[in-house]
């Protein structure tokens, strides 16, 4: 029971990797927040996984806005002075944001007026942003040579703060890897691997306690099964 319990294991974060591989970003890429306006203690900002996410945590006692992308932009979320936060389901960034390349389609004819959908009352919000990752499949137009460190772009996204007008500004970067690491495609088969070999022993170990009256099969048996 103790090895199908095992397999059991190990198949969960098999099929759970691409999941969590899908909120890695890209290592090629640092996204890195260099200022937030008007400064104020206790609103932070920081990206996850490269260049995933944006993490905003306010605990300034102040009510923080994050604007979407429209031109003028609208209210996308709220962190407010007493931990609430919100997002603006009339906002087409509520639906852009839900993947990392922008692909959700939005609905037609959204209100105008916000129309705010709480989410948590834990004054931290994070979202994929579109102005602080490269959006393209391609490599963006000014990587010449992938070998060297290379500034991507500037980028900012507008917040108010307490109603005043600020940003978030930050910076975006290619890096060059080491291309030394193990494949993620050895780590697929040796996991593969590791519940296949899993499966044999336990089903050695059933076979020889239904056959043995479950005696738990022959001491070179116990001790593969030990070994697992």
């Amino acid at each position: 029971m103790r090895t199908l319990a095992y397999a059991a294991a190990v198949v969960a974060l098999l099929i759970g990797a691409p999941v969590a591989l899908a909120h890695q970003g890209n290592p090629h890429y640092r996204s890195v927040v260099t200022s937030v306006t008007p400064e104020l203690k206790g609103v932070d900002v920081s990206v996850l996984n490269f260049d995933d996410r944006l993490l905003l945590h306010n605990t300034s006692g102040k009510d923080v806005t994050i604007l979407d992308y429209q031109n003028p932009p609208k209210p996308y979320a709220q962190l407010l002075a007493d931990g609430t936060v919100q997002v603006n389901t009339n906002s087409e960034a509520y639906y852009l944001n839900e993947d990392r390349l922008g692909e959700t389609s939005v609905p037609k004819n959204l209100g105008t007026e916000p129309k705010w959908k709480q989410l948590s009352r834990s004054s931290r919000f994070e979202w994929h942003d579109h102005r602080a990752h490269w959006m393209g499949k391609g490599d963006p137009p000014g990587l010449k040579d992938k070998s060297v460190k290379t500034k991507i772009d500037d980028w900012d996204v507008p917040i108010q703060i307490a109603g005043q007008q600020g940003a978030i500004t930050g910076t975006l970067t290619w890096v060059p890897l080491d291309e030394g690491g193990l494949p993620l495609a050895a780590i697929f088969a040796f996991a593969a691997l590791l519940i296949a070999l899993s499966i044999a022993v336990f089903l050695i170990r059933r076979r020889r306690s239904e056959g043995d009256g479950g005696d738990g099969g022959t001491t070179r048996e116990k001790e593969v099964v030990e070994a697992w």
